[in-house]
């Protein structure tokens, strides 16, 4: 059974940075398309950033430059690095395993970690 936990949420002044990190259970972790999505009250659940298995990544227009998506299969561990964070960041972050066939269907969530930019 996979378990996605996510970590490194909290409080950030508006410019300052946050690196979320979700590490995944189970084996067979490198051979799948990771993301990070987020929810903010009163929103839909949006995308923010993919990465493939073999690296290659995809971001929402409103993160780009600013949040870099990464990963250490070696640790089964994604990486979402925020900079430049604006007070629409705010929103609950969840950690998805995307679909072996494709790779912008999520099917597994973590439980979400909260981020609130604000001063």
């Amino acid at each position: 059974q996979l378990q996605l936990v996510e970590s490194g949420g909290g409080l950030v002044q508006p410019g300052g940075s946050l690196r979320l990190s979700c590490a995944a259970s189970g084996s067979r972790f490198s051979i799948y398309a990771m993301g990070w999505y987020r929810q903010a009250p009163g929103k839909q659940r949006e995308l923010v950033a993919t990465i493939t298995s073999a690296g290659s990544t995809n971001y929402a227009d409103s993160v780009k430059g600013r949040f870099a998506i990464s990963r250490d299969d070696a640790k089964n561990t994604v990486y979402l690095q925020m900079n430049s964070l604006k007070p629409e960041d705010t929103a609950v972050y969840y950690c998805t395993r995307q679909n072996y066939f494709s790779i912008y269907v999520p099917e597994s969530w973590g439980q979400g970690t909260q981020v609130t930019v604000s001063s």
